[in-house]
Formats: C-alpha cells, structure tokens, sequence
C-alpha cells in the first residue's frame, strides 16, 4: 500500500517537492543506522525489565511510510527499512538486510506496475538501472554477508549522505 502510495505523489506533486523531500528522508534514514546499536540495547534492557510494549503497530506504519517513499523515490529505500528494522527487530544486520531486499522489491514492483500503466516509461532507462541494480544486489549480497555490521553500517551511511549531499546541491 505504501508503494502504490508513493507512486501516485510522485506522479501528482510537482517536482519541487521531490527535491526537497527526498535528500532529508535519506539523511533521517542514515540517523536510525547509526543510532540503531543504541536502539537495539535500549530495546534489550526495556524486555530485560519486563517494560517492552508490542511494537509491530509502529513497525508496520514505518514500513507503510518507508514503502510511501519507495514508490515516489526508489533511491536509499533500502537505507530507510535497514534503520527501521535493525530498530525493532532483534536480528542481527544482515537478517535485516535480506528482509529489506524482499520489501524493497515488493515496493518497487507496485511503484512500477503504476508507473507503467500512468506514465511515460523511459525503457532504454529502465533497462540500464534494471542491469546495474541486478550486478549490485548480486555482488552486494555476496559481500556484504562478509563484512562485520559496524563496517555495513557505516557503508550505509556514508553512501546515503552521499546521495544525500548530491540531490541537495548538485542538482
């Protein structure tokens, strides 16, 4: 529901609010990545003590949120769930990433199933990104199981205030 969501502002807002929007979601989205250890601990000691609440109610409206701006701003989602879930779940980082693989992909099949019926479709476009994304999931997934968390996290985070510093400036 959140893709489609986001896929239908997308093609209703204007572009303005893209270019504001978006470079702040990818910096908030590399604060719940490096905050989430603190999270992780803080959650741990609150079941420890018996005070933890359900939270799969604000889990889930995170991930409708997260799924909101992966259908208008596909780009560092996957930054978005990581810190989502690395804070309410008690996986370790790369169960989380794998779990952002699979909702990622969910939203991005709806986002496009709409784009394609409601938009122009730039197909040359859509190939290359369709082939890079593939050859990155592939090689990340095949190293990134191998890095330690803290050396993940900090990738993740340099590469969405990266992302982040381009849409802000240099666009």
């Amino acid at each position: 529901m959140g893709g489609l969501a986001g896929a239908v502002l997308l093609l209703w807002l204007p572009a303005a609010a893209f270019r504001l929007i978006v470079p702040v979601l990818i910096l908030i989205s590399c604060e719940l990545v490096l905050i989430d250890p603190r999270v992780d601990a803080w959650l741990a000691a609150r079941r420890e003590g018996g005070r933890a609440r359900h939270s799969s109610l604000v889990l889930g409206a995170g991930i409708f949120l997260s799924g909101a701006y992966g259908g208008y701003f596909g780009a560092a989602q996957g930054v978005l769930v990581i810190g989502l879930l690395g804070m309410f779940l008690h996986e370790n980082l790369q169960h989380v990433d794998a779990a952002k693989n699979a909702l990622v992909a969910i939203v991005n099949g709806i986002a496009a199933l709409v784009f394609v019926l409601f938009a122009h479709v730039a197909w040359v476009a859509v190939l290359l990104i369709a082939a890079g994304s593939t050859i990155g999931g592939l090689l990340g997934a095949r190293y990134g199981r191998r890095l330690p968390s803290a050396a993940l996290r900090w990738l993740i985070v340099v590469v969405g205030v990266i992302v982040s510093v381009k849409l802000l400036f240099f666009s």
